[in-house]
């Protein structure tokens, strides 16, 4: 991880067991095409100025505070030394409080994952120890420690040669998922409806392949910024279709593949057929030539 820096260094605590860890950003957006406002007229760099709301005069650095709305147009002032003074110690150690199955953490409270990884060579048994001692328990650990300012919690399990921090979100910050759902209506789905339903499913299983989820928008933004700085014109995309079925179950038997006027429910997949067939496939007819194309 000597390409990243660290976002905090500490050590990692199970038991009477510690060794020396470092937390390194596991999912990041510097990567992507960024920005500056510029003046149209002349093309230079703007700068950010704070105006005082009243006076409309520039307030210097030094004469900026933080200030919190009590309502009616009232702040509060709070001084950097009194928000340093209420920030929990830290002692720089993750330890571990628990154990529990992964399944049981609502992944809803899953805020951002960092690289869990050993920060000298001292400590690298001790750090395999508590790993594969994670792995073969099929446990996740919770710890807390203060990070950025905050005691947070942390879920921790294994990832390939190390291991994952997820940090938590706090409960206060998770919205209720039965207010969310309030209005939606109780609908029991039956029928050839379900049958359609249930069958689109398992004619579209598969895998996840995070190298597909393509950033489309980013792509194009790439796109403009080398036709912009080359003097040339981007094509217009062409506008996409947007099919607008007649009701639910037609939308159902056409995206099953079924014929508009049909009714007859769609033949469940037969796994053994599917085996034969591709073992049939397997074997070339004689004197026929195969054909090797390198995947790409």
């Amino acid at each position: 991880m000597t390409a990243h820096r660290a976002q905090w260094k500490g050590h990692l605590k199970v038991g009477e067991l510690s060794c020396a860890v470092g937390l390194y950003t596991a999912a990041s957006t510097s990567e992507r095409i960024s920005f500056h406002m510029l003046n149209v007229k002349t093309g230079n760099r703007l700068k950010r100025e704070f105006i005082d709301s009243d006076t409309e005069e520039v307030v210097e650095h030094d004469s900026q505070v933080k200030g919190f709305d009590t309502g009616n147009g009232d702040y509060v002032m709070i001084d950097p030394e009194e928000v340093a003074a209420v920030v929990p110690d830290a002692d720089k150690m993750l330890q571990a409080e628990a154990f529990i199955p992964h399944e049981k953490v609502d992944d809803i409270y899953f805020d951002k994952p960092y690289y869990l990884v050993p920060t000298n060579d001292e400590d690298q048994d001790a750090f395999a120890s508590i790993r594969d001692a994670v792995v073969k328990t099929k446990a996740t650990a919770i710890a807390r420690t203060v990070l950025f300012r905050r005691v947070r919690t942390v879920l921790i399990r294994p990832h390939g040669r190390g291991l994952i921090a997820t940090m938590l979100n706090f409960d206060y910050e998770v919205r209720s998922s039965k207010e969310a759902f309030k209005n939606v209506a109780k609908v029991k789905v039956e029928g050839e409806m379900l049958d359609l339903a249930r069958h689109i499913i398992e004619t579209k299983k598969g895998e996840f392949d995070p190298a597909k989820t393509d950033d489309r928008y980013e792509t194009a933004l790439a796109a403009l910024v080398k036709a912009k700085s080359e003097g040339k014109t981007l094509p217009k995309p062409k506008p996409i279709k947007v099919s607008k079925p007649n009701d639910l179950l037609n939308a159902l038997r056409e995206s099953a593949g079924m014929d508009k006027g049909s009714s007859k429910k769609p033949k469940a997949a037969n796994a053994n057929s599917k085996k034969k067939a591709a073992s049939t496939a397997k074997k070339p007819k004689a004197g026929a030539k195969t054909a090797h194309k390198k995947a790409s």
